[in-house]
């Protein structure tokens, strides 16, 4: 299969896989191509969150900064996976950081255009909500299965 705009490339995707086209392409208005190199930190933890991205190839590490040990990664996501919601809540601000272990390409969102999208559309505002709070589910189980190590 041939993708050729960004419409596509998001219908493509694991996490937007589904929604209808009166919602995927208001949402490529706010959507472009990112490649990022091993070691590309994309955001720090306590800086302001305002991007989310679609994996679409490499690996990106979450880390968190641990007292006396520096920062600790606490998950490592690859293609198909999302990269950050905590753009979705007041105050905005990213609770763990993030850098490429590997050359990545995604598709990175501006989170207030899509912010904007899900305030005039309800209806995609609580499609997206539900699909990131899956994800958020997700990536809390898999981190209290890792915590006894991370706090070894």
């Amino acid at each position: 299969m041939v993708i050729d705009t960004m419409q596509d490339r998001l219908a493509a995707h694991p996490f937007l896989a589904g929604l209808p086209v009166e919602w995927l392409e208001p949402m490529s208005h706010h959507a472009c191509r990112s490649a990022r190199h091993a070691g590309d930190r994309l955001f720090h933890e306590g800086t302001p969150a305002r991007r989310f991205w679609l994996l679409v190839e490499g690996r990106v590490a979450l880390d968190t900064t641990v007292r006396g040990r520096g920062e600790v990664v606490v998950d490592t996501l690859g293609p198909g996976a999302v990269l950050g919601w905590s753009w979705l809540f007041v105050p905005r601000t990213w609770h763990f950081g993030a850098v490429a272990v590997a050359p990545t390409q995604a598709i990175e969102f501006d989170a207030a255009g899509v912010l904007r999208l899900c305030d005039r559309d309800p209806a995609l505002g609580y499609e997206l909500s539900r699909r990131f709070l899956a994800v958020m589910l997700d990536r809390l189980q898999a981190t209290r299965s890792r915590l006894p190590d991370v706090v070894r």
